[in-house]
């Protein structure tokens, strides 16, 4: 009888042992015949001849129809469970649960203790072989526990090329190999394999020049989750074996089952599934399976099991075992449900994704290498309220994670199996908010479209056809129509159109449907040649490192709106930017702790609407052209769920860009910015990396020269009206104090022109005796909204201006001291100035608790830092106050271990901590020495933690010159 393998592939041999260590005789003579391997639409330079990667493909067979070692078809095998090296001795039809943790016998014997080997396990593992036509196969407690066990093969150092739509759980492991095992992780769309050739070839050549660890496992999904993307299997495979021959190849293949899909016969080195899902199908166990046919990989994993001892129990197997005698039948079912659901979210005009529609991008690559689309699809209503109540309204679609199992489910991935994944990083890949997944059932498909269409109904997602209307666009394929016959009404129904008051939720819909150049993570598209790219100004260098402090309001926020002075100091907590060239024709900007990443082609940015005098290097504008801004806007465009912060910050990028740089002399640059201040916490990211940008863009075009001995001052002043032209980007009006302290450092007091004061223009004052102090930031982790916070002091003001106005009076007495103190104009010691500033800090804070800008959270801070014993500490809030940070200015004589037993308490008690200096360097820049330098230099500001290393890192190369 013929083989499923002879019938299928010819990529690996066949099974039918037991336990990993069996000896069993492998077939292996096949006859060659040729087939065409399944590929990208785009040309790969991967040699896609039979010959240079082993395999072989027969035309399609029908997963119905494929054939075992056994010489069954699958749907025979799933309930043929028979081990010939395991006979049951009274002939039981089912297979016995060994509920034993050891087993009797002498030394040598083959079962002696469950966590190394039992009789339930092994007979569940053979029929995992047969099913998955693999020599090894491996059961553990879960989908995760696959990951983990086979993860371990990666060694610390080395690196990990993975998909940019993974499962929550495997996103979370692999965040977690990175922080604790420095094994990092290159994230690639996968549904592009070029993509990932590229991303081989990349590191390929970083290894050959020191610069990183060989990649040791190429980590692949497909069809992804949630976004249900595809990946060319066999050609990036194909690439791993090319450029990184040491790497492992590893697919989930929770979404399609041994049943759909086999990536062992792509060319795949080891596959696991989430046994929890399909394999099972009843969601009454948690459980993991692996496949392998490579002796060292199966001896390897064998080994890791046993030692790490999360093998799958006798009766988790059991179960599994009985779950997966129903699985062609259940799947069957489900996979035609999924597609006549999926036709009918088609037919209403959502965009739906799912490999078994016609319109699905990949689906040629999927149908080559799976035997079917599965029983999973998402899709988006461009309103993610919508989204909420379409989920909320359903009845008979459970509102779970998890799928593959017998009952249909429902679930919005963003905020329940993706959750655990940031939301700037969700945002940075793709996944929209919106999304909604649905895992179907075994149940009757009609009950099912009912109860969805009643759901869609109830939220407002669709509506009732105009009688008249009889488009065809909307209705059902006539096949599926005529197995609905229960249900004629269904197909009179139409998407309602979004209300115009959800203008930005509609933004979101488009976005998703056509992210192409502009957009978050914007690919493709060869540069222009002709472009300035290659040739910079002379002596203006071609790579370049930038930071810039944050800030503290020290004294007088809140008054600073009425005309009172206010002072703010530099903190040695820094922005960073990092240049280097491209060689494509595009600008990139990388905002990883914003979880963004921007790729715009040069010659498509809106050159026209810069003004010919900013073009030609003149001044500085004092104000915002309104032409340029919403040409830029435009594109940039509004990414899926991209955050104001980081949309602004990229509209300012390109402002400042676009103006220093000018359309003649524009080259090809990838710009990283990394923020190791709290960002959004008040204490001056945005002015800081302003700053960065305005100073690495007017060095990088040679409109002032770079510095050697220190920065000069005029260069500083002009670099700081760039710094302020951006931060009227980001924030509309801005005092000017942020970027003024980011760029020149130290301290200054500002005054803005208020009637209280008769001042005819804003006065900012530098402190020049202003003498640095160590304090203690705490970010309470609360938003804050300074607007409202604002607003509301001027209500106060208005309703009692007596108490107000007596307030803002002694505000301005003690911004007068602190400014004098600060000066070092006073003649005190050291010890006296210290106590000098804590009261003054003292007082501040408790006029600013009168003014009603204070928060619990922030109170509790005072209170455990000025009770902490034997020191003596003045704490107040800073900025706008309603959360955000607060100061705490920590004596000379104060022991660092005793600041840190400080910190330890208050991170207990939820709070973030940041021991720093007030009143050091303005912004500093630093010139790479060389191409090892640049490339060193922009892999650390890609990959470290930045709030823990990549600041001690930049701040301890030698070369920086400061302003």
């Amino acid at each position: 009888m013929t083989s499923h393998r002879d019938t299928y592939s010819v990529s690996s041999s066949q099974a039918s042992t037991v336990t990993p260590f069996s000896n069993a005789d492998v077939a292996s003579s096949v006859a060659s015949l040729d087939s065409s391997i399944p590929t990208s639409p785009e040309p790969s330079d991967i040699d896609d001849d039979a010959s240079s990667s082993g395999i072989k493909q027969l035309p399609f067979i029908s997963h119905k129809d494929r054939r075992g070692p056994n010489g069954y078809r699958f749907a025979t095998q799933c309930a043929t469970v028979d081990d010939p090296n395991h006979k049951d001795q009274y002939g039981s039809s089912s297979a016995p649960i060994y509920m034993s943790a050891t087993f009797k016998g002498l030394p040598g014997a083959e079962f002696d203790y469950s966590r190394s080997g039992n009789p339930t396990r092994s007979m569940l593992q053979h029929h995992l072989c047969q099913l998955q036509n693999c020599k090894y196969s491996f059961a553990v407690s879960s989908g995760m526990a696959c990951l983990d066990v086979i993860a371990r093969i990666v060694k610390a150092g080395e690196r990990i090329i993975a998909g940019d739509d993974l499962y929550g759980g495997t996103n979370r492991l692999l965040g977690y190999l990175a922080s604790h095992q420095n094994i990092h992780t290159d994230h690639v769309d996968t549904t592009d394999a070029s993509k990932v050739e590229e991303m081989l070839q990349q590191r390929a050549r970083d290894v050959a020049a020191g610069l990183c660890g060989k990649v040791s496992m190429v980590l692949l999904e497909t069809p992804t989750n949630p976004c249900l993307k595809i990946c060319d299997l066999q050609r990036c495979a194909a690439a791993a074996k090319k450029w990184a021959l040491d790497a492992v190849v590893v697919v989930d293949n929770t979404m399609m089952s041994p049943y759909l899909m086999r990536p062992l016969e792509l060319g795949v080195d080891v596959v696991y599934d989430s046994g929890t899902k399909y394999l099972s199908g009843h969601h009454d166990l948690m459980a993991g399976v692996i496949a392998c046919d490579r002796d060292d990989l199966g001896k390897q994993i064998a080994f890791t099991i046993n030692s790490i001892g999360n093998a799958l129990t006798p009766m988790d197997s059991f179960l599994l075992l009985r779950g997966i005698k129903t699985l062609a039948v259940r799947m069957d079912r489900q996979q035609a449900s999924a597609i006549t659901v999926a036709h009918y979210l088609d037919s209403l005009g959502f965009k739906v994704n799912y490999p078994g529609l016609a319109s699905h991008p990949s689906k040629a690559i999927h149908d080559k290498q799976a035997a079917g689309p599965g029983s999973v699809l998402s899709f988006v209503t461009g309103d993610k309220a919508l989204s909420e109540r379409i989920v909320g309204a359903t009845r008979l679609w459970g509102i779970s994670v998890s799928f593959g199992c017998v009952n249909s489910l429902i679930s919005m991935p963003c905020l329940m199996s993706h959750a655990s994944i940031d939301p700037k990083v969700r945002a940075a890949r793709g996944m929209p908010e919106d999304l909604i997944r649905l895992c179907v059932g075994i149940e009757d498909e009609r009950d099912l479209l009912d109860d969805l269409q009643n759901a869609l109904l109830q939220a407002g997602a669709i509506r009732r056809k105009p009688c008249s209307s009889t488009r065809s666009s909307n209705r059902l394929p006539s096949t599926i129509e005529s197995s609905r016959a229960a249900s004629p009404d269904l197909i009179t129904y139409e998407r309602t159109p979004l209300d115009t008051d959800h203008a930005q939720q509609d933004k979101v819909a488009s976005l998703v449907e056509d992210m192409n150049t502009a957009k978050l993570e914007t690919r493709g598209g060869e540069g222009e040649p002709g472009l300035a790219q290659d040739h910079p100004p002379p002596n203006s260098p071609t790579s370049i490192v930038v930071s810039a402090p944050g800030k503290v309001i020290l004294f007088g926020e809140h008054a600073v709106v009425h005309g009172v002075t206010a002072i703010a100091g530099s903190v040695a907590l820094r922005c960073y930017a990092s240049v280097s060239p491209r060689k494509d024709g595009k600008i990139s900007l990388d905002l990883p702790d914003l979880g963004v990443v921007h790729t715009w082609n040069i010659s498509e940015l809106p050159w026209g609407a810069v003004p010919d005098s900013i073009q030609a290097g003149g001044p500085v504008p004092d104000s915002l052209d309104a032409g340029l801004v919403g040409a830029i806007e435009k594109v940039v465009g509004e990414t899926v769920n991209e955050s104001e912060r980081s949309h602004a910050a990229s509209i300012a990028f390109l402002v400042l860009y676009m103006c220093i740089a000018g359309q003649a002399d524009a080259r090809a640059q990838a710009f990283v910015l990394r923020s190791a201040l709290p960002i959004g916490a008040g204490l001056g990211s945005s002015a800081a990396l302003s700053s960065c940008l305005a100073a690495a863009l007017n060095i990088l075009y040679g409109r002032i020269a770079a510095p050697k001995g220190e920065v000069e001052d005029d260069d500083s002043a002009y670099v700081n009206q760039w710094a302020f032209l951006s931060e009227k980007v980001i924030h509309g009006t801005p005092s000017g104090v942020d970027n003024s302290v980011a760029v020149h450092g130290g301290a200054i007091a500002f005054t803005r022109a208020h009637p209280i004061n008769t001042l005819n223009a804003n006065k900012m004052e530098k402190l020049k005796g202003f003498s640095s102090f160590r304090f203690l930031l705490v970010d309470s982790c609360v938003g804050r909204e300074g607007k409202k916070l604002i607003a509301h002091v001027a209500a106060q003001k208005q309703a009692e201006p007596e108490r107000v106005n007596a307030a803002l009076a002694r505000i301005q007495a003690i911004a007068d001291s602190a400014k004098q103190t600060l000066s070092g104009t006073c003649g005190l010691s050291r010890d006296d100035l210290v106590a000098q500033l804590r009261e003054l800090i003292k007082q501040n804070h408790s006029e600013l608790v009168d003014l009603e800008v204070s928060h619990p959270s922030l109170e509790l801070i005072k209170n455990k830092t000025e009770s902490f014993a034997p020191a003596q500490l003045a704490t107040k809030l800073t900025g706008a106050g309603g959360g955000g940070c607060a100061v705490t200015l920590l004596p000379d004589e104060f022991e660092e271990e005793k600041v840190k037993e400080l910190i330890q308490e208050l991170s207990n008690a939820g709070f973030k901590c940041y021991e720093t200096r007030v009143g050091g360097d303005g912004f500093g820049v630093r010139l790479p020495e060389g191409e090892e330098d640049a490339a060193e230099t922009k892999i650390k500001f890609q990959e470290m933690n930045v709030s823990k290393d990549l600041g001690e890192w930049a701040d301890g190369q030698q070369g920086w010159v400061f302003a």
